[in-house]
């Protein structure tokens, strides 16, 4: 960003999330729920399965023991993947609203070397394309 802000003075630098398909967002919300019940019911101590009228399996009985050590496995083994269903890989750079360099479509990052060319290219296409007397029909 500071290469480029020196390089282009006049270029506005704007960031943002590119948002994943809607099912992974819905499946890290209803992690993000379920991690907190589910912690919620390790502390309380009360068992879900007696409910089911099920046999509380093996790890159940060892959260119970631990509870300390199974919230956090809980906590950041949600976490791990709501932010694999959050992560997109997404790169996009647009100049003026133009798709100019896409890591979802060239599955890897531009270099500077590649970033600072790609500018030039189509900062040198904008000024030709301005300087284009305009014809009406």
């Amino acid at each position: 960003m500071r290469v480029i802000s020196q390089r282009y003075p006049d270029i506005r630098i704007e960031g943002e999330n590119y948002l994943p398909q809607p099912i992974y967002r819905h499946i890290a919300s209803f992690l993000s729920v379920f991690k907190l019940v589910l912690i919620g019911l390790i502390i309380v101590g009360k068992d879900p399965f007696a409910f089911f009228g099920m046999q509380a399996p093996s790890i159940w009985q060892w959260g119970q023991e631990n509870k300390v050590y199974a919230c956090m496995m809980v906590f950041f083994l949600s976490n791990m993947i709501e932010n694999q269903c959050m992560s997109t890989g997404a790169f996009e750079i647009t100049l003026n609203d133009v798709p100019v360099w896409s890591k979802l479509e060239s599955g890897h990052l531009p270099s500077m070397q590649q970033l600072v060319e790609i500018l030039d290219n189509e900062m040198k296409l904008n000024v030709h394309m301005e300087s284009m007397p305009h014809h009406r029909s």
